[in-house]
């Protein structure tokens, strides 16, 4: 991945940018200099700088930063990332942090301090509009069960005036929008130089632009996404690039997870129908179009019997244990198998009449050999699995481990990796985050304490010891009574996190009927609605779940309570976790200490974080668990937390309130 047309710039010392007198205090108004934002910037600087480089050696440069928040770590990362000089890859864990740094950040480097600085943000083939498809669809009957006639005129004028095809500028498009999955392409639907569009390709246009662009900003589900497709020398959007810096590195276990594991699912067979469909009513004279649809229809027939021979249940589950309940499972398997080959044999056929075909004889080609790798269950590095969702049925292959494939087909390519986010310590050590990466133990690691003042500014609440244990059947009327009267308090003005839409619904069912306050729960509107609902009115509570942990920016007054309602432990059932915990225990090791409870502070800390999002910020933390005290484990979580004055009296909360 190193580009040996990228030269490094002049050298400049991260001081004379980010110090008292530096560039940024001298043109950024209110700015004050942090030190650690400098530490951080000096330590990036180091690792992407060539002299350090370990080219040679069996890994690149590697570094760990924990920078609290505050720290300022967004521009701590790129201008050392600027003034390398090298192809950066920054890989964030959201589209929105994507776009701040793009309207931001990356303005402010180009005016202030960089101005032949290069950048783009490049998002995942599904952000952008396949003109073959959409050209396909407007041209078939079918478009009438994706789009009104004037949702078809709006994007026939967009198109006239779109250089990047994004979806990001149709903002009246519905996220799950039916029509938008009609007209964008994966990698598996792409003609690639089959496809009569090529010339003006949006994706083929992008990649020209990211191969000039110094910095690209993607988020971690395109990187790793790509990634996987380079374990087999192909690649999605992203060109060669010799440096990566991640933010919001808690998530990579996870999602590296996704994308080095394999997958197949009832809908993909629908999808891949719908297209030949379409395909063989555009290009196929009357014969072989009907032979074609016959054969799809027959698939996508078989694919729904497939489906509704798995228990109706919805959630994961280990894949042996469903076998072991379907006598029916082997015959299950090979009629579909079976369906597959007819069709593939057919489409290879087709490919005399055009290259068109070759896309969807390799994504039915992908298709078999993804169902055969599952069903037969042969590796047991990989845990297999089964979703099942209110509409369709996923069956998946994952790795238990990600760190073997992340040492050999990125820590052994790159030059130089940058991990960093919030909260990358469990007891104030990198021993977990850097154990599941897979990275050296000598891994340079460096700890940004957070520069806002918790000990003055803010209190942690734990109920008394007599309060009930999550496992009592007394737990959940407890927990609600003690967050009313810690609401009540706090005036409203509370972010309620839960650890499941049940305790969350039933709490709200409890709050709604006895607060003065509006009361909002997720679920009942979009993420964004209900913040800035929660922002605008001031004494309002918030109740949420999953996404909400992260990600949830309100400062000033209108947040100045966090409640949690519990330590954030997954659910043991999950049959990747589980497979962990088996694994860590067949090695030797203490499933729950090293793998359980460093996972579960990790989200706590994302947790808590939602409280001081700027140094005038102040308010309470409160824990309704009493195993913070009552567990030995409860040290671990309560040396990883920030350093709150903590009270288990509600009279010392409503004394902290009225002051």
């Amino acid at each position: 991945m190193y580009d040996p047309d990228f030269h490094p710039r002049p050298k400049i010392a991260m001081r004379d940018i980010f110090g008292p007198q530096g560039i940024i205090a001298e043109t950024l108004a209110g700015y004050e200099c942090r030190q650690g934002q400098m530490l951080m910037a000096e330590a990036i600087a180091k690792v992407l700088d060539e002299d350090h480089r370990g080219l040679g050696a069996k890994h690149g440069e590697m570094l760990l930063v924990e920078a609290g928040t505050g720290i300022g770590k967004t521009l701590a990362y790129l201008v050392p990332a600027a003034f390398s000089g090298r192809k950066v890859i920054i890989s964030t864990g959201t589209l929105n942090l994507q776009d701040q740094i793009l309207h931001k950040e990356i303005p402010f480097i180009q005016k202030h301090i960089d101005p032949s600085l290069t950048a783009l943000c490049v998002k995942g083939r599904q952000n952008y509009l396949c003109l073959h498809r959409w050209y396909q669809l407007t041209a078939s009957p079918q478009i009438k069960l994706f789009a009104a006639p004037q949702e078809i005129d709006i994007i026939n004028r967009w198109l006239d005036e779109t250089t990047t095809g994004d979806r990001a500028e149709l903002e009246w498009l519905p996220d799950e929008s039916p029509l938008w999955r009609s007209i964008t392409s994966t990698t598996s639907q792409c003609l690639g130089i089959h496809c009569p569009e090529l010339a003006s390709c949006f994706i083929t246009k992008l990649r020209k632009e990211a191969a000039q662009a110094r910095l690209l900003i993607v988020n971690h589900h395109l990187f790793f996404s790509d990634l996987a497709l380079r374990r087999f020398g192909n690649a999605e959007v992203l060109p060669r690039y010799e440096s990566v810096i991640f933010d919001e590195a808690h998530h990579i276990e996870n999602i590296a997870t996704r994308y080095f594991g394999t997958s197949f699912s009832h809908y993909q067979i629908l999808d891949l129908t719908q297209d030949i469909e379409t395909l063989a009513l555009n290009n196929l004279p009357k014969s072989d179009q009907d032979k074609t649809i016959q054969l799809s229809r027959a698939l996508a027939t078989q694919a729904d019997l497939f489906a509704a021979s798995f228990p109706t249940e919805t959630g994961r589950f280990p894949l042996r244990e469903i076998i072991d309940r379907m006598p029916s499972w082997s015959t299950a398997v090979e009629t579909l198998a079976g369906r597959l080959n007819g069709l593939a044999v057919h489409l290879e056929k087709l490919l005399l009449t055009g290259d068109l075909w070759s896309a969807m004889l390799r994504r039915c080609e992908e298709l078999i050999s993804n169902l055969t790798t599952i069903s037969e269950q042969h590796d047991s590095s990989y845990v297999y699995w089964l979703e099942r969702r209110e509409r369709t049925v996923l069956l998946s292959a994952s790795p238990i481990e990600i760190a073997p494939d992340l040492q050999k087909f990125f820590y052994e390519q790159v030059a130089s990796a940058v991990f960093t986010s919030a909260t990358m310590t469990t007891n104030n050590k990198f021993s977990y985050v850097r154990d599941r990466l897979g990275l050296p133990p000598d891994t340079e690691t460096l700890a940004l304490p957070t520069p806002f003042n918790y000990q003055e500014r803010t209190m942690l609440y734990v109920p008394p010891d007599h309060f009930p244990l999550p496992a009592s059947p007394h737990y959940p009327e407890a927990v609600q009574k003690e967050m009313a009267q810690i609401i009540l308090a706090a005036s409203g003005r509370t972010l309620a996190l839960f650890t499941s839409v049940k305790a969350m619904k039933n709490c709200y069912d409890y709050l709604a009927t006895i607060l003065p306050y509006p009361v909002l729960v997720q679920g009942d509107a979009p993420k964004s609605v209900l913040l800035a609902e929660f922002k605008r009115k001031t004494h309002s509570v918030l109740m949420a779940v999953a996404s909400f942990w992260e990600g949830v920016d309100v400062p000033g007054e209108a947040l100045s309570c966090v409640i949690i309602d519990k330590l954030p432990f997954e659910v043991p059932s999950d049959p990747i976790i589980m497979a962990r915990i088996k694994k860590i225990e067949e090695d030797g090791g203490k499933p729950f200490f090293d793998f359980q409870v460093p996972r579960a502070v990790l989200t706590l800390r994302q947790g808590i974080g939602r409280l001081m999002r700027t140094s005038s910020d102040h308010g309470l933390l409160a824990i309704m668990d009493v195993r913070l005290f009552a567990k030995s484990y409860g040290r671990t979580f309560l040396t990883s937390l920030p350093p709150s004055p903590v009270t288990r009296s509600l009279d010392d909360v409503r004394a902290f309130f009225k002051n």
